[in-house]
């Protein structure tokens, strides 16, 4: 099972594409520099140094809902954590790897590795913890029936 697209599709690559550059610009990494750009993404895999590292995996047979569900759920962990102080990074780079990690952690053939959570406090002399990205307004994406300003 596929978890994220290759084939991105406009409005989302664009704004992929800028995130990424966004951080790139800020940690100094020019286009093109793929060593700096393999080794920071590279800190994924290390929970970018976070004390604690989760996985969330579903049953593979689970359908849109219960995705949906799951997202909700991961998003609840995440305001909990603020409540307490801590700061999450949800990271969707895991997902590339839901085979290998299945693998080595003893997850059953029939779950998927959604993605992984970094928590712990925030870094805040950390250069990447100052990318702020744009958003896109309201508008662009709902539409509010009945809802007059």
């Amino acid at each position: 099972m596929e978890i994220l697209s290759d084939e991105l599709f406009e409005p989302y690559l664009s704004r992929k594409r800028a995130v990424g550059w966004g951080l790139y610009d800020l940690l100094g990494i020019g286009k093109g520099d793929r060593a700096r750009m393999k080794a920071q993404r590279a800190q994924n895999y290390l929970f970018f140094g976070a004390p604690v590292g989760m996985f969330f995996t579903i049953d593979a047979r689970l359908e849109i809902g219960s995705w949906l569900d799951y997202g909700m759920f991961i998003q609840n962990i995440m305001i909990g954590a603020r409540a307490h102080g801590l700061h999450t990074c949800p990271q969707a780079a895991f997902a590339d790897y839901h085979r290998i990690i299945r693998a080595h952690l003893g997850i059953p053939q029939d779950h998927t590795v959604i993605c992984g959570l970094s928590l712990g406090y925030e870094d805040k002399a950390a250069v990447v913890n100052r990318l702020r990205t744009d958003r896109a307004p309201v508008s662009e994406f709902a539409r509010f029936v009945g809802y007059e300003s």
